[in-house]
């Protein structure tokens, strides 16, 4: 089992990594063909979603593999796992129902990396 949450924080890892540098690092002009949402945000908080979702990823991958402060990892996918009811709220109040799918499975899979992380599996 420890194999398959190494997997799931992989790819969330992976997923946010990704997610997070496009907001940090793309205009906000060019993000709001491909996320209709950002008028709704600044600058500074499309930036700041995007460097939280950043260093949600680090979190989920760099203590647990390095072992220094290994409890950071949990704390990382709850984190991670606020970001995702935040942006589901963001997208039911738009009525972009196709998006909440998408928001409730990366929730669920940063629960279980916490809960398995917290719980059973933790380091």
């Amino acid at each position: 089992m420890n194999v398959v949450v190494w997997v799931v924080q992989v790819l969330l890892g992976i997923a946010f990594t990704f997610s997070g540098l496009g907001k940090l690092l793309r205009p906000r002009a060019e993000l709001r063909k491909q996320m209709a949402y950002v008028e709704d945000f600044t600058d500074g908080q499309i930036k700041a979603i995007g460097g939280a979702e950043v260093l949600g990823a680090l979190g989920l991958i760099l203590p647990a593999w390095t072992g220094i402060a290994p409890v950071l990892t949990p704390v990382a996918a709850t984190g991670l796992a606020v970001i995702m009811v935040g942006a589901a709220t963001v997208h039911y109040r738009r009525k972009e129902y196709q998006m909440l799918g998408v928001n409730a499975v990366l929730f669920a899979f940063a629960a279980f990396v916490a809960i398995m992380r917290f719980g059973p599996y933790a380091y």
